[in-house]
């Protein structure tokens, strides 16, 4: 049972980044290719750019969730 207590938050983690990674990628393609694969600095590029991003994508960063950016990957 224990077990089960450290995989959830991982699991949910990951959940996360999947629907942030596939809401981003296209952003992160689109204006911040010279930042990938390097994740933290996609995720600044994103972050300074926020204002072109996808509504999809600004949704993750208005909500404070960016620490990501797997779009490049």
């Amino acid at each position: 049972m224990g077990l089960m207590a450290t995989v959830s938050p991982a699991q949910a983690d990951d959940s996360l980044r999947a629907k942030q990674t596939a809401a981003c990628k296209g952003d992160a393609v689109k204006l911040c290719t010279f930042a990938i694969p390097n994740e933290e600095k996609i995720t600044r590029c994103m972050e300074k750019k926020k204002d072109k991003l996808s509504p999809k994508c600004r949704a993750f960063f208005d909500k404070g969730t960016s620490g990501k950016k797997t779009a490049g990957k």
